[in-house]
């Protein structure tokens, strides 16, 4: 069984290693326009496993541009509870918000690194490079997209359906960093509970959903890893379409 290339542990944020290249900001972007958008960037931060990027209610005035590993995106409720929002992976834009007040907190899954760009840095870059204005437009397409897909989920699909829909949508995302790696297996680096935040249920009840779906011989997840065992019925119990997936990772026109 295939499996994607083995990474270094100090992870990268120079231009030729940075999976962000896959499907960030700078896709496709010639040289010339790479070495004029790191002109923009005030520098690079790692975080660990764990931490926060930026809290809900922070100040912040830069955007992430992540370039290795996952992130969640979240919200607090004032009892505590948690709502996983989004999973953010390579390539992803954290911070762009209208105010210098974080709406949401972001923490990394994994470690992870970032290229920070400061808010004020992002209009003379767009207006520099018209093209990077429109890849920017396109990004934040998609993850309005995202949004309303899992708005919709969480207050009509049923549980079993809102737990096949994440497990398919992070496979496929991920799929999709990796154009050459053809396995039906990955390393999903969430805990039941993250599943649960996400899709709005308890752990007791994702626990069960995973074992039925085990069961039925449609997927496996255990320590961290997912087995996709019938793509078919996983569409099926999901309630997705194969055309809805180009909502997911899409392409510009």
């Amino acid at each position: 069984m295939g499996r994607p290339p083995k990474r270094s542990r100090r992870l990268p944020v120079d231009c030729p290693s940075c999976r962000a290249r896959i499907d960030g900001l700078c896709k496709d972007c010639a040289p010339e326009v790479l070495r004029v958008m790191a002109a923009y960037k005030s520098g690079n931060r790692q975080f660990k496993a764990g931490e926060d990027l930026f809290r809900l209610g922070e100040r912040r005035d830069e955007l992430y541009h992540l370039v290795d590993g996952w992130v969640f995106l979240y919200d607090l409720l004032q009892d505590g509870r948690r709502q996983i929002l989004h999973f953010a992976l390579p390539g992803a834009l954290l911070g762009l918000y209208s105010d210098s007040v974080a709406p949401y907190g972001a923490q990394a899954l994994t470690d992870a690194a970032v290229g920070v760009i400061p808010h004020t840095n992002l209009g003379p870059l767009v207006e520099e490079h018209a093209g990077v204005g429109l890849r920017l437009a396109w990004m934040v397409w998609r993850e309005r997209n995202l949004a309303y897909e899992h708005l919709s989920s969480i207050g009509r699909r049923s549980a079993r359906e809102r737990v096949a829909r994440s497990l398919l949508e992070l496979f496929v995302r991920y799929r999709m960093q990796w154009p050459s790696y053809c396995a039906d297996e990955m390393h999903l680096p969430l805990t039941q509970e993250h599943i649960a935040d996400a899709a709005g249920l308890t752990g007791v009840h994702v626990n069960r959903i995973l074992r039925e779906l085990r069961k039925d011989g449609i997927v496996e997840f255990h320590y961290r890893r997912l087995r996709i065992l019938n793509p078919d019925k996983l569409f099926d119990v999901a309630g997705i379409s194969p055309l809805d997936v180009f909502s997911w990772i899409g392409h510009e026109t």
